[in-house]
């Protein structure tokens, strides 16, 4: 296991767990875009860090050359395509046009359109394929239907829906004719949901009245009765859920069926597109809003288009034809991120319901009837993967498998071991890390380069990242905050409401001027790559030292009986100790043994000073609804402080639990 903790700048050079081999290098995307952009510059780029470095010493022309190069319908494509203006005014292509669906439904290298463009599955086995020629007709159906019900250009639709193939005709029906599309998971409660989709004032709103998660129905009928009249009672469209009876009017709310909503009199309706400027609004992701109202934060059309097309493309080696899954709700990013494979001519594979269920295999068994060939997941997934002993290579047959993806969490290097000896030998493991804030990556694979434990392989093409200290001053060798230097086409547009750009600002540039601070610590290796230590504003501070909280988790990776945990700061008397919350496997208990192993384990693998002072048995730890362990939720109980806006957790009982442990050390909020 190599080792990334700050003291571990020397040393041997560690052993890659993964070398692509030359033919398939070779044949990868991002070796053609290479020789093509050398030949275009009349000059070597004889690797990756060379690419990279011309991509980010002239943005300006990597940014028109990859545009071009991709085949993306961007029309009018001009010489200058970002302006002067500093980050966050920064406007891309000006004078260019560029329709998102269009590109979505007329990928080049489509050959068929009978071919499936949308796999999706439900959980317990209900399938459905959706061919390309089929899409367009859905799409031009649903946009038709838009038109009829009033909604025009910049006008805002929100869907609280489950992850069926209607979510995806509804995003490119909107992004057809410039409507601005919101949506969110159908297992946000009320109050989540009308705190995201309720700021955008839409015109419509499409719900999933009744979805299955772990063998049960569950209902959304409060939720969508709460969110139309927060919103002027507004119709609401109710989408239709394989296997669950046909949706029922909800008392008190304007509603119609999917079905008769999209039912048109005459013949078929033709599939149109407007070209709309570049920077267009696309649709609108929320962030996880644990510490105040959520941001709702608008992302431009072309620049979702191009920087998925770049990361799938480029850095995932996503073909024509390849079948592409990631496993979200529509309310995560990475729903985005896959729909966008589609520009690929690939086929996008769906799934609703619980991962686990009825097994942890369920997936894997998917894949291999899907014939998937990019497998996207979370960190947390693969953990538990590993911690229940599950081997995906008995499970399923994964010889199509060429990539497996990674995000959500920094994956441990047991993680990355774990995928090469119990999924499959030969497929590139891309850890890739990024974020709302931009719905796309910073750093993330390169398929042509060495895949080391624990290290995620670079920064994207067109990325300035940088690690800097707390006085902006560049370093190496040490933890640091993750900053971008030069604008990206994926940053966002604007936040809602917010007209002047303030929240904007505060949420990125008020630490560094002109530079991104995106709130994660990282560092650079030795290899070249990157290892994620958890997000900066839950970073430890004992002694003043700085503590990432990734160097406390490692180590226990090697502690059995803990399933996970949680590391946060306790302050008192102006300094502050390391507490250590902890959720062990069923049977085991806090003692003073198992107490002695956890410190005796951390002290060893990094350091004296990351020991926690006090170690805590916790039922449950709470996350977000993308799967992320909120260590701020619990650093506020720790230092006896409320948890604001805890509806917008996947599980807010967790905190409940920890406060009844914390009740028991004479901790409670004021």
């Amino acid at each position: 296991m190599p080792d990334t903790s700050p003291e571990a700048s020397a040393g041997p050079a560690p052993t890659p767990l993964w070398t692509p081999d030359p033919e398939r290098a070779d044949r990868a995307a991002m070796t053609r875009f290479r020789r093509a952009a050398a030949a275009e510059l009349g000059r070597e780029l004889p690797d990756y860090d060379a690419l990279h470095a011309w991509s980010v010493g002239d943005p300006n022309a990597f940014w028109r050359f990859y545009a071009r190069w991709s085949g993306l319908p961007i029309r009018g494509i001009p010489e200058r395509v970002l302006s002067d203006d500093p980050m966050p005014e920064t406007r891309w292509f000006e004078g260019a046009t560029v329709n998102y669906a269009e590109a979505l439904l007329f990928p080049r290298g489509l050959e068929d359109a009978d071919a499936p463009a949308i796999l999706s599955t439900i959980e317990g086995g209900d399938r459905r394929a959706v061919s390309w020629r089929e899409l367009r007709d859905d799409v031009a159906r649903a946009r038709a239907a838009l038109v009829r019900s009033g909604v025009g250009r910049g006008d805002r639709v929100a869907a609280l829906a489950a992850n069926t193939p209607e979510s995806v005709v509804l995003l490119l029906a909107c992004a057809s004719l410039g409507a601005v599309f919101a949506s969110a998971s159908p297992d946000f409660g009320a109050d989540a949901a009308t705190a995201r989709l309720g700021q955008i004032e839409p015109s419509l709103i499409f719900a999933t009245p009744a979805y299955r998660y772990g063998g049960k129905r569950f209902e959304t009928r409060e939720t969508v009765r709460a969110l139309a009249a927060a919103c002027g009672d507004v119709e609401v469209v109710l989408l239709p859920y394989p296997g669950i009876d046909a949706p029922r009017a909800i008392e008190g709310v304007r509603t119609t069926s999917w079905g008769a909503w999209t039912a048109a009199d005459d013949a078929a309706p033709a599939l149109a597109f407007t070209d709309l400027p570049f920077d267009h609004p696309l649709y609108v992701l929320f962030s996880s809003g644990t510490t105040g109202l959520p941001k709702a934060i608008v992302h431009r059309a072309g620049g979702a288009l191009l920087t998925h097309a770049k990361e799938q493309q480029l850095h995932g080696d996503i073909r024509p034809g390849d079948r592409v899954f990631y496993f979200t709700t529509c309310g995560w990013m990475m729903w985005n991120w896959l729909v966008g494979a589609l520009a690929q001519a690939a086929t996008i594979v769906l799934y609703d319901g619980n991962p686990g269920w009825p097994d942890l295999g369920a997936l894997w068994r998917m894949a291999d009837a899907t014939e998937t060939t990019f497998f996207g997941t979370s960190a947390r997934f693969l953990h538990a993967l590993d911690a229940a002993g599950v081997e995906p290579h008995d499970e399923a047959d994964l010889r199509r498998l060429r990539t497996v993806a990674s995000t959500g969490s920094p994956l441990s290097p047991a993680g990355f071991r774990y995928v090469y000896d119990k999924v499959a030998a030969d497929v590139h493991l891309a850890s890739i890390s990024g974020g709302t804030d931009i719905v796309s990556c910073f750093m993330l694979g390169v398929p042509t380069l060495p895949v080391y434990a624990g290290e995620i392989q670079r920064p994207g093409l067109g990325v300035d990242l940088a690690v800097y200290d707390d006085g902006g001053r560049p370093v190496e060798g040490e933890p640091g905050e993750l900053v971008c230097r030069q604008p990206l086409p994926c940053m966002p547009l604007r936040f809602w409401n917010d007209p002047e750009g303030q929240r904007y600002r505060a949420a990125y540039f008020s630490d560094f001027e002109g530079v991104w601070r995106h709130g994660d610590l990282i560092e650079r290796t030795p290899t070249g790559g990157i290892v994620v230590y958890g997000r900066s504003d839950a970073t430890l501070n004992p002694g003043g030292v700085r503590i990432g909280t990734a160097e406390i988790y490692r180590p226990l990776e090697h502690v059995g009986a803990v399933v996970e945990a949680a590391a946060v700061g306790r302050r008192q008397d102006g300094d502050e100790s390391i507490w250590l919350l902890v959720v062990l496997r069923e049977g085991r208990a806090l003692d003073e043994a198992l107490e002695a192993e956890i410190r005796s384990t951390i002290r060893s693998a990094a350091s004296p000073r990351h020991v926690p002072a006090r170690i805590l048995a916790v039922p449950a730890l709470p996350r977000t609804r993308s799967g992320k362990i909120t260590e701020i939720a619990v650093a506020k109980l720790v230092n006896g402080r409320e948890v604001p806006n805890r509806s917008v957790m996947a599980n807010p009982e967790a905190l409940d639990g920890i406060a009844e442990a914390l009740a028991r050390e004479g901790i409670a909020p004021e």
